[in-house]
């Protein structure tokens, strides 16, 4: 089997396949992926630093991970905290995201808007001594 640079993806069953069924379509094509600015990779690393807290935070209460009102087809897509974060370590590495499966049958009961993540953070962060505060704030 290849070994792949999206390591959050699942392998590709027919990867090194001789009768891959999908050789006659031949190659993709090359995506045009714009690199990503200064700014956005400060601000996706800050991301990745902030769901580090929220999970650590919210995990032990039985949240699963975010919620996130889709814009193009007006659902609400489930995210577990590690295919968040996979998919957010994706961005910063690629550029893109890749598409991905979604949560099977989720409990909407079990996950919260990033928004929550925050605010729960914050309040919760506001009540520690100042000296064992994260730096910068969440």
């Amino acid at each position: 089997m290849s070994n792949d640079s999206h390591d959050g993806l699942p392998p590709d069953p027919f990867a090194d396949d001789p009768v891959d069924p999908s050789s006659v379509l031949g190659e993709p094509p090359d995506e045009q992926v714009q690199p990503i600015s200064a700014d956005e990779r400060t601000e996706l690393l800050a991301d990745l630093a902030d769901l580090a807290v929220y999970e650590t935070l919210l995990a032990p209460r039985g949240v699963r991970g975010v919620v996130v009102d889709c814009a193009e087809c007006q659902d609400p897509h489930y995210h577990d905290w590690a295919l968040l974060r996979a998919s957010l370590e994706q961005l910063l590495r690629d550029g893109l995201m890749r598409p991905h499966e979604p949560a099977f049958d989720p409990n909407p009961a079990d996950y919260v808007s990033w928004e929550y993540c925050k605010g729960f953070a914050d309040g919760t962060l506001a009540r520690l001594p100042h000296s064992t505060r994260r730096a910068g704030g969440s």
